[in-house]
């Protein structure tokens, strides 16, 4: 009897492409899966409230809302693969043929690289600049390992000097914000400003063969893990039907009732809305006296640390671009009635 456990390395890149081939399976249908969800979540796990979602509402808008929540995730996932991809290129390069993570480190263009530097200096809080700088300093470095040729000093000054020099660059412009979040008590905020600049120099060159998988393959690992988590609460937790304030009441008499909820619908019989409650109410569109579009709830920042004027919870994005600025509240959104005078 032929033992189809077969010793040798004739399995193992078919096994490798059976995986590939089951990633790239499921990776199209996790979105997908993140946009039913939001809906379920957003109909209070009712069916029929799902389903009457699902017919009213523009799958473009739901797409663009998981779009503008989770633009931060794509540059994470791609800056990190090459890292780790690369690390384990440079330490162990006999055993980058079977590692997933290393072969599309390996095959990752250039270009994509740096879009994903580009999207991720524009969308990342100040908090988190520092560690993409730790990450542009180590993807360089690994690059210019894996393939130049150089003398010995350049190749020196390309993986030690240059991320010490722009680490000392990022130190000198987050240190007033490291010093008001250690004088704050915010000491994560601290760590999060002042440790990855330091650990650039570290992540330029070769670890221990033995290491090498453990160090790279085990945070991979737990990315992998994590990240779809923390993108589902995320995305769980974004708007994705306007908030409107409607005034209720008799044609030609006083207003009734101010409703306040999520518009789904408006056609020629009635205005569809969903309540806090995830009730759905249908209002006859006679009955409609007056609507208006209520802002989201700011919520508060978690710090007040800021770096020469930045405050670290804010993006370049949000920094530069124009905002809308509520100065004032429509009383419709909290519930009164709208004093036409």
């Amino acid at each position: 009897m032929t033992d189809i456990f077969v010793k040798g390395p004739v399995i193992a890149p078919r096994r490798r492409r059976a995986q590939l081939n089951w990633l790239l399976t499921v990776l199209p249908a996790f979105p997908l899966m993140l946009l039913v969800l939001r809906l379920w979540y957003l109909s209070r796990q009712d069916l029929p409230t799902m389903l009457l979602l699902v017919q009213y509402i523009n799958p473009l808008g739901m797409i663009s809302a998981l779009f503008i929540t989770l633009t931060w995730a794509v540059p994470a996932v791609i800056l990190a693969l090459r890292v780790l991809g690369g690390i384990l290129l440079v330490s162990k390069p006999g055993d980058a043929g079977g590692s997933m993570v290393a072969v599309a480190a390996l095959r990752m263009p250039d270009w994509v690289v740096l879009i994903a530097v580009l999207i991720a200096g524009f969308t990342w809080q100040l908090r988190m600049l520092p560690t993409l700088e730790m990450l542009v300093v180590a993807v360089l470095g690994l690059t210019a390992v894996q393939r130049l040729r150089a003398e010995r000093w350049l190749m020196l000054w390309i993986t030690i000097g240059v991320p010490v020099l722009v680490g000392l660059l990022t130190w000198i412009f987050v240190e007033p914000g490291v010093v008001a979040a250690v004088h704050a008590g915010e000491y994560g905020i601290a760590l999060l400003l002042a440790v990855p600049p330091l650990l650039g120099p570290l992540l330029t060159g070769p670890v221990p063969a033995r290491w090498a998988r453990l160090v790279t393959h085990w945070p991979a690992i737990g990315a992998a893990m994590t990240l779809p988590i923390v993108v589902g609460v995320v995305f769980l937790r974004a708007p994705v039907l306007p908030g409107s304030a409607i005034e209720v009441g008799p044609e030609g008499g006083p207003v009734r009732e101010v409703m306040r909820g999520q518009l789904i619908a408006v056609d020629d019989t009635s205005t569809t809305m969903l309540d806090a409650t995830g009730e759905v109410k249908f209002i006859p569109n006679n009955e409609v006296r007056s609507k208006t579009l209520c802002p989201e709830p700011v919520r508060p920042p978690e710090s007040a640390v800021e770096v020469r004027g930045w405050p670290v919870e804010t993006s370049a994005l949000e920094w530069i671009a124009p905002t809308r600025k509520v100065t004032e509240i429509d009383p419709r959104c909290l519930g009164r009635p709208h004093d036409p005078a």
